[in-house]
């Protein structure tokens, strides 16, 4: 794997920009972007700094310092597009592959998948990759929108579509076959739209079919996007390790930057760090250039894992001259949100400006979450209006964004205004976002006639807009309403998966019914295609930690480890907990922290002192 230590030299200088003078090494100094090195210690939101001239001072701990030899790159996460509203429109999945700024040919080979277990809503953001459960697209979409640049024919449903979902059983070669027998002609305009569909109802085994069918039948000269898609779906269907094996199989000359990425994605997603880390290598090993994909990716797993290191990543990016883009400033926003860090983000909005970047709509709703987070409300409605522009019905993108937002701050006759601006004809996500607003707001009434509203514009919803209502009841502990609507789901030939499962899990534990919750959990993994979310475990373990139930939290991390989820450093203070709250020693928990290359941070460390069976104290030793 690739060191910190095989960067060059140049890394012992305490301070490098990132900035906009790559190329002059005399500018180092005076950049707007450096790096100084400093003595923190483990703490991850004290790791980012705005001492000096910096505003993007990420400091090094010395256990992260780039001259450590045992320091590497790990990569976890993903990276996002933004889908626009109709392709918004999906079903449960976990999925999200950043579309590159000049990839507009592969957008429907590398779509983003709108995924409740990464994107929450923003206030979410300040928890692990998981935990970021419904609305961080905020701060994943592409940073082209290219998804908005389609052409009209990309949003019609092809009729070769029409045809695979039609197909009776699980194969569809036959159909596929009578396709052709009928003289319907097989064009990549056909097949893109087809696969597009399919990837937004999570179909992926039926799109990969059809690609194999497209292969061996030869219906298609297939190029590097074609394998890249490939490669993506059966990373979804198959897993990790199957993807790896078919790059293999992919002739040499096709094996290019976009496969690897492709899996990178895979990887990231699945939150393998690991095998992340070793694609990315890997990518490096051939030589491949770093881009600003990968160097995302990279500072969003950080900013979720571990802010110390996002230091690194900003060093790498000016070692290989890659300049930030419009995504990297927001993910570098949000760090400095979850940390309370308010002046922060306002000093890198200014840098950002300098560079010549315009904050878009995303980037200021995050400004205007973090604010309102902060108790800033004046300075969050100065951001909104700026969002709302001069006139909100010229501007409807942004209602999606004001409606939780306003509600954020308790402005009901804000939120009523911009409903009305959407209510004539509202987008799926106007009516999602209108539900988690007058949920917010205490409404319940409001948020279930708008949900009824959107329940009668379809006959079949996806899961996801039964989970926003979902939500709502939870936060309000309205346990029965919450059973209904599952019932209501069932009924309805809704697919039960892991967001339902997720919000079902919280609802009774919002109730106060752990071990019904935990019974819900049990049931969901049982479910062999697909497993629960990270947070499913996580609030049933929490619950358990907090009662002091060595046994059952012991229990849901073993469930986690059994389900795929790599250990991390939150699952081990949950644990931890339990050990304290039981007044209980911990025996050899050190040990198994180093088993699985879990390094303490300051907050973990003094609760291990807690439950270290062998520490000593004055009290101790005079009984010695």
């Amino acid at each position: 794997m690739w060191a910190l230590r095989r960067l060059p030299k140049p890394l012992k200088d305490t301070r490098i920009s990132i900035g906009a003078s790559y190329a002059a090494s005399a500018q180092l100094q005076t950049s707007s972007y450096f790096i100084e090195e400093t003595g923190t210690a483990f703490g991850s939101c004290q790791t980012i700094s705005d001492k000096g001239l910096s505003l993007l001072k990420f400091c090094h701990s010395r256990h992260a310092s780039t001259n450590s030899p045992d320091r590497r790159f790990g990569l976890s996460s993903q990276a996002g597009a933004e889908s626009s509203e109709e392709e918004d429109d999906f079903e449960d999945g976990f999925s999200e592959l950043e579309t590159p700024a000049n990839a507009e040919t592969k957008a429907d080979h590398i779509v983003k998948d709108e995924t409740e277990d990464v994107l929450d809503s923003d206030k979410e953001l300040s928890s692990d990759f998981e935990e970021t459960a419904s609305n961080e697209l905020e701060l994943l979409e592409t940073e082209t929108d290219v998804r908005d640049k389609k052409s009209s024919s990309r949003r019609t449903t092809s009729e070769l579509f029409k045809a695979i979902i039609s197909a009776p059983g699980i194969s569809i070669y036959k159909a596929l076959d009578k396709w052709v027998e009928e003289g319907n002609s097989i064009s990549r305009t056909e097949v893109s739209s087809a696969i597009l569909n399919l990837r937004k109802r999570r179909m992926y085994g039926r799109a990969l079919q059809l690609s194999e069918w497209l292969e061996v039948k030869k219906q298609l000269d297939f190029v590097e996007r074609d394998y890249a898609s490939r490669v993506d779906l059966i990373a979804k269907v198959h897993g990790l390790q199957k993807a790896e094996d078919y790059i293999q199989a992919i002739p040499k000359s096709s094996r290019g930057e976009v496969i690897y990425r492709t899996l990178l994605a895979n990887c990231v997603t699945s939150n393998h760090l690991k095998k992340a880390e070793e694609v990315f290598n890997k990518m490096k090993d051939l030589e491949f250039p770093i881009t600003a994909f990968a160097c995302n990716q990279l500072l969003l797993l950080y900013k979720r894992l571990d802010k110390k290191k996002i230091a690194d990543v900003l060093l790498l990016m000016e070692k290989e001259n890659v300049k930030p883009s419009p995504f990297t400033y927001r993910v570098l926003i949000d760090t400095k949100g979850l940390c309370n860090d308010t002046s922060g983000m306002d000093q890198i909005v200014e840098t950002m400006k300098a560079e010549g970047v315009e904050p878009d709509i995303h980037t200021l709703s995050i400004l205007a979450k973090h604010y309102a987070s902060a108790g800033l409300a004046e300075k969050a409605e100065e951001i909104l209006k700026a969002l709302e522009g001069d006139d909100i019905k010229q501007n409807r993108r942004g209602c999606r964004f004001l409606l939780p937002l306003y509600a954020e701050l308790g402005k009901v006759d804000e939120v009523e205004r911009i409903w009305k601006v959407c209510e004539s004809k509202p987008f799926f996500e106007e009516y999602l976002a209108a539900i988690e607003a007058w949920g917010k707001l205490g409404q319940i009434e409001k948020s279930e006639a708008v949900f009824d509203r959107l329940l009668a514009t379809s006959k079949k919803l996806p899961a996801r807009y039964y989970t926003k209502l979902l939500k709502v009841y939870s936060d309000h502990k309205m346990l029965q309403k919450g059973k209904d609507l599952v019932k209501q789901m069932a009924d309805n030939g809704c697919q039960i998966g892991p967001l339902t499962w997720d919000a079902l899990v919280k609802l009774y534990v919002e109730a106060g019914e752990v071990e019904k919750a935990d019974s819900v959990l049990q049931k969901a993994c049982q479910k062999k295609e697909i497993k629960p979310l990270f947070t499913s475990f996580m609030v049933v373990m929490e619950q358990y930690a907090k009662r002091g139930d060595i046994h059952n939290t012991e229990k849901m991390f073993h469930r986690m480890r059994q389900a795929g989820y790599v250990a991390r450093v939150r699952q081990f203070q949950c644990l931890v907990e339990a050990y304290i709250n039981a007044k209980a020693p911990a025996y050899g928990m050190r040990e198994r922290m180093k088993a699985d290359n879990i390094f303490p941070n300051r907050y973990l460390g003094a609760q291990l002192a807690q439950v270290d069976a062998f520490r000593r104290t004055s009290v101790s030793d005079l009984l010695e």
